[in-house]
């Protein structure tokens, strides 16, 4: 705990570094220009079907009809875009978490060892590769995860619990691997993701629990439409700084965990204590050669003169 309080702190006070401030523009200039090329393409798209899907919908006439009754009749064009932001949203997660995986965490991760760990040995246990397979089979499962538990969304506790854990998973699985693969071997990679699992699975999850609070400012682009071109960049930047955060994190409490593995003190290697060979005559006659014979060391042999 003091391992996981110590880095916490640490990742916020480098959060305001120029430097780390300076790293999350380029990703969020990235994602920005291509949230703007989809929506320009497929934007009024993906309105159209989605009110052609709402309008169709029988049982969704009802609903229509009481809010006109209550004075909101202008609240069914504003549910169309919500829908559609609500389901893009995942996507724009995912895409900032390998956006700040592959551009931000190598940098991050040797901001830390420089100013932290100038002695830590590099052993490079995963390759570009490596990361890039690990990254992606991870994602397929925690998107497998989000298809099977999304009618859960429907209730409202499981709605805030179940992607805060899928994300807090995936999070877990990306950082830690790259935050590793330059510093740590293979063996300690395991060993360490192993020993600290609970620990680097809870750092997911509250990054996952903060990374939900942009998610305001997103929909609130879409319900005051003037603010729209302002509030959904700010929440992408935020989200991009949420990930940066948490790979300053992972970065701390990961590179303190393997120095500390590394400065444990190793068990001592006993080789095998071979029996001695008598080299004196005397010592071998006195030993004798029958199989029930027990071997002696040479101190043991009792010597006496000869008269």
């Amino acid at each position: 705990m003091k391992l996981l309080i110590d880095s916490f702190w640490r990742a916020v006070m480098y959060c305001l570094y120029p430097r780390v401030i300076g790293l999350s523009i380029l990703p969020l200039v990235l994602i920005v220009a291509m949230s703007w090329l989809l929506g320009y393409l497929y934007w009024d798209i993906a309105i159209a079907l989605v009110r052609s899907w709402l309008d169709a919908s029988s049982w969704l006439d009802l609903v229509w009809r009481w809010l006109e009754g209550v004075g909101l009749p202008d609240l069914k064009t504003v549910v169309a875009p919500l829908l559609v932001i609500f389901s893009v949203t995942p996507l724009v997660v995912v895409s900032c978490l390998l956006a700040v995986s592959f551009l931000m965490t190598p940098s991050l991760t040797r901001l830390v060892a420089d100013r932290r760990f100038a002695g830590l040995q590099r052993k490079h246990g995963g390759s570009l590769v490596l990361s890039l397979w690990w990254t992606f089979s991870s994602l397929l499962l925690a998107l497998g995860a989000l298809l099977l538990t999304l009618p859960m969304w429907l209730v409202p506790p499981l709605a805030m619990l179940l992607p805060a854990l899928i994300w807090g998973w995936l999070t877990y699985r990306v950082m830690a691997f790259d935050v590793l693969a330059e510093f740590a071997s293979a063996d300690e990679r395991h060993t360490l993701m192993a020993r600290h699992r609970m620990s680097l699975l809870g750092m997911g999850v509250v990054t996952g629990l903060m990374g939900a609070a942009p998610s305001l400012v997103w929909a609130s682009g879409a319900l005051f439409a003037a603010a729209f071109v302002i509030l959904v960049p700010v929440a992408i930047w935020i989200y991009t700084l949420v990930f940066a955060f948490s790979s300053l994190w992972f970065a701390h409490f990961a590179l303190a965990a393997l120095q500390d593995m590394r400065d444990e003190p190793q068990p001592a290697v006993t080789d095998h204590v071979l029996p001695v060979q008598p080299h004196s005559p005397h010592a071998v006659a006195r030993l004798g050669e029958g199989p029930s014979d027990k071997a002696q060391s040479v101190t043991d042999v009792e010597y006496r003169p000869i008269l």
